[in-house]
């Protein structure tokens, strides 16, 4: 995992998860790959290992993950696709009617905007 920036308005936890899910749609953690231990994270970011374990057990619980016994967290089978599946519903159901609003608001038309997305996901 690189190196992270946290965000006053959102728990450490929960954005620490989001990176995760993030590495597991990216293609950067496999399924069946183990992702890094509690300590490591932990130490990585200078973070409570309770707040690594938060996250872990977040993903548990939506079966993105599973505890080997002995042997640490991994990415599940079809973990990628079902994440994908909920970053879609979410984007079309929360994210993209909140854009509509916007652009309708603008009085922009549908040859005003952009038709590639910079490489960069836009980000500076």
């Amino acid at each position: 995992m690189n190196a992270m920036k946290w965000n006053d308005q959102t728990p450490i936890f929960r954005q620490l998860k989001e990176k995760v899910v993030e590495l597991i749609i990216d293609g950067e953690v496999a399924e069946g790959e183990a992702v890094p231990s509690v300590r490591q994270v932990a130490a990585d970011y200078q973070i409570n290992p309770l707040t690594v374990s938060k996250a872990y057990q977040e993903l548990v619980d939506e079966q993105v993950l599973e505890k080997k016994r002995g042997l640490g967290m991994f990415v599940t089978d079809g973990a990628k696709s079902k994440l994908l599946d909920e970053e879609k519903r979410q984007f079309l159901q929360v994210e993209w009617p909140k854009i509509m609003t916007r652009i309708q608001r603008l009085g922009l038309s549908l040859n005003e905007l952009p038709q590639n997305v910079p490489s960069n996901g836009g980000q500076a």
